[in-house]
C-alpha cells in the first residue's frame, strides 16, 4: 500500500521530547512510504522482514536486526516487504549531533535492541531528568558507536552510468565485461572506470558484487534458496556466489541470516500504544492502539 509523507510526518516538529519510538507490523502485502523529508533524524530498525530505503545518493537495504539511520532533512522513500515488523525512532536534531551525518545501515547488537524496545514503551512526556531520560541518553550513546553494515548500493548522477545501473538492476545476471558496458553506454572503458569510481566510491566490479548482495539478501529474506538466487544472478552454481558473499559480509549466506534470525527472540510481537491524535505519524501497514 502507499503512504503519503504527510501521514508519516504529521506534527513531527512539535513533539515535546528528544526522541519518539514507534513500532508497527505490516499485513500480508508490501507497503511504501513516498519520498519525503522531515526535520528530525530517523532510525528505522527492522525486527523481521525487509526494508529498502532510497535516498539521493544510494539504495539502502535493511534486513532483520539492522537499522537504517536517515539524518534530518534527507529526502528518502521506503519500501517494506510483506509481514514486515519495524521500529522507527525519531530523534531531535540537537540530540543527534553525535550520529552520522549521512545515511548508513547500522548493526543492532542485543543491548541496543533492548534499548530500542524499551524506548518504544516510553510515554510521550517521559521525564528527561529521570530514569527514562537516562535510558534515552544511553540509547543515543549506543547508536553513535554502532558498527556500519555494508548494505549500501551507491547511485550515480551521471546519466550514462545510471543507464548502466538500471540495466543491471533489470538483468543482474548479465555478466558482460566492463569494456562491453562502456561500449553500450557510449563511453570509453577508462572514462567509465573513472566516473564510476568518482561518483560511487568503488569500481564497477565492486558495485556489481554489491548489487548482488543487496538483491540476494532481499530474496533470501523471502525464503528463496541460495542455489536459485545464485543462478538468477548469473553464477554457474551456489559455490561461487557463497564465496563472494563470505568475502563481503564475513560469513556465508545461511549463517548470516541465521545469526540475524537468532537475535529476534525477544524483539517480535511488541507494539507501541500512542494517543489517537498522534496516529497520523505512522499510518502505515500496521495497527496501532491507544496509549494509556
Amino acid at each position: 500500500m502507499s503512504v503519503s509523507p504527510s501521514d508519516l510526518c504529521f506534527e513531527m516538529d512539535n513533539l515535546p521530547r528528544a526522541v519518539l519510538a514507534v513500532q508497527s507490523t505490516s499485513n500480508d502485502e508490501y507497503w511504501e512510504v513516498e519520498p519525503h523529508r522531515h526535520r528530525w533524524g530517523q532510525l528505522i530498525y527492522t525486527v523481521r522482514g525487509l526494508l529498502r530505503c532510497e535516498v539521493a545518493n544510494g539504495l539502502w537495504l535493511v534486513p532483520p536486526q539492522c537499522a537504517l539511520w536517515v539524518p534530518g532533512g534527507e529526502l528518502h522513500s521506503t519500501l517494506g516487504s510483506a509481514f514486515c515488523e519495524c521500529l522507527c525512532l525519531f530523534i531531535e536534531p540537537d540530540a543527534a549531533q553525535n550520529l552520522p551525518t549521512r545515511c548508513c545501515t547500522l548493526s543492532v547488537a542485543p543491548l541496543l535492541r533492548e534499548l530500542l524496545l524499551q524506548a518504544s514503551r516510553l510515554t510521550l512526556m517521559y521525564d528527561p531528568l529521570g530514569p527514562d531520560g537516562r535510558l534515552v541518553a544511553v540509547l543515543l550513546d549506543q547508536l553513535a558507536s554502532a558498527p556500519v553494515e555494508k548494505l549500501h548500493l551507491p547511485v550515480a548522477d551521471d546519466r550514462r552510468i545510471r543507464q548502466l545501473m538500471e540495466r543491471l538492476l533489470e538483468n543482474p545476471a548479465d555478466r558482460s565485461s566492463q569494456a562491453d558496458w562502456a561500449q553500450r553506454v557510449g563511453v570509453s572503458e577508462r572514462t567509465l572506470n573513472r566516473v564510476v569510481k568518482q561518483q560511487m566510491g568503488m569500481s564497477f566490479g565492486e558495485w556489481r558484487r554489491q548489487l548482488h548482495i543487496v538483491l540476494a539478501l532481499q530474496r533470501m529474506a523471502q525464503g528463496e534458496s541460495v542455489q536459485s538466487i545464485a543462478l538468477d544472478l548469473g553464477y554457474e552454481g551456489a559455490s561461487g556466489f557463497i564465496t563472494m558473499f563470505r568475502k563481503l559480509m564475513g560469513s556465508p549466506p545461511a549463517r548470516y541470516l541465521a545469526n540475524k534470525a537468532n537475535e529476534t527472540d525477544d524483539a517480535v510481537g511488541r507494539t507501541i500504544k500512542i494517543p489517537a491524535r498522534y496516529r497520523p505519524l505512522i499510518r502505515n501497514a500496521g495497527s496501532i492502539s491507544d496509549r494509556k
